[in-house]
């Protein structure tokens, strides 16, 4: 048994996605979660800068004193989360690898499609992933630069935000039959992005895929929280304002959450 919590670390508040399938599936894990809202989104950024912000975020989450470091940011794991994992002695999941697997396990004609920021992209990282598992997978990708800037500014269910989903994922529209959701801010866009797409094509939640393999690496390591001891409520911090934090996060998990600032 281990009490820590389990440290999960965002350009922003798409980790909560991850979160709540956390909360949702581990409830007696504890949680501490830092969001980079004030610098969000990392995607148009230089690779060096998403290391630099990266790392800061691990070096605040292991202040917690973390058991489990969860890189919620597809951004930050294509291009840091080999060397996290390689510089820590605590286990350091990344979101990619298990979205890319779930692809493979939904896709019935192998015409895959990724959507991601424009550093999730170029750095091919889930086409790499994916047709290592599956050689013969076609992979359409598409970099969504102005997805995470409609979430940040919490209009995931406005006008605009139908507009420019629509608008975006058009070359997508008709080419494939499952989606990788590449960035964990995407699944607050999820209902429209199915609308876009059509009901037929299959949405992988990377987030969701990540909380099950954070099932296994807590018994793997044997270090699951005692159901005997007491779980604290979930910790929030944000380098942004708080009360937009506040209120997506309240939105998307459901339940009233606490939120602190923080200063990188």
């Amino acid at each position: 048994m281990d009490n820590r919590p389990i440290g999960f670390l965002d350009s922003g508040v798409g980790g909560l996605t991850v979160v709540r399938e956390c909360l949702r599936q581990l409830p007696h894990e504890e949680v501490v979660f830092v969001g980079d809202s004030a610098r969000a989104p990392y995607g148009p950024r230089p690779a060096e800068q998403i290391r630099e912000y990266t790392w800061q975020l691990v070096q605040f989450l292991l202040s917690k004193d973390v058991k489990m470091i969860v890189l919620a940011c597809n951004t930050a794991t294509a291009v840091v989360w080999e060397e996290v994992k390689e510089a820590l002695d605590i286990p350091v999941l990344g979101v990619v690898l298990p979205g890319s697997s779930a692809a493979i396990q939904e896709t019935h004609n192998k015409q895959i499609g990724i959507i991601g920021t424009q550093m999730t992209i170029e750095s091919d990282i889930y086409r790499q992933k994916i047709q290592l598992l599956m050689p013969e997978a076609k992979v359409h990708s598409l970099a969504c630069p102005k997805f995470v800037p409609l979430v940040e500014s919490n209009e995931a269910t406005s006008s605009l935000a139908k507009k420019v989903v629509y608008e975006t994922l058009q070359p997508l529209v008709g080419k494939i039959d499952t989606l990788v959701l590449g960035c964990t801010h995407y699944p607050l866009l999820s209902r429209i992005i199915q609308n876009v797409l059509g009901k037929d094509v299959t949405l992988i939640d990377s987030g969701a895929e990540t909380a099950r393999d954070i099932s296994v690496l807590l018994n793997y390591f044997e270090i699951n929280h005692s159901r005997d001891q007491v779980t604290r409520e979930p910790r929030f911090y944000t380098t942004a304002g708080v009360e937009t934090f506040k209120e997506i996060a309240q939105e998307w998990l459901g339940r009233p959450v606490e939120v602190e600032h923080v200063e990188l």
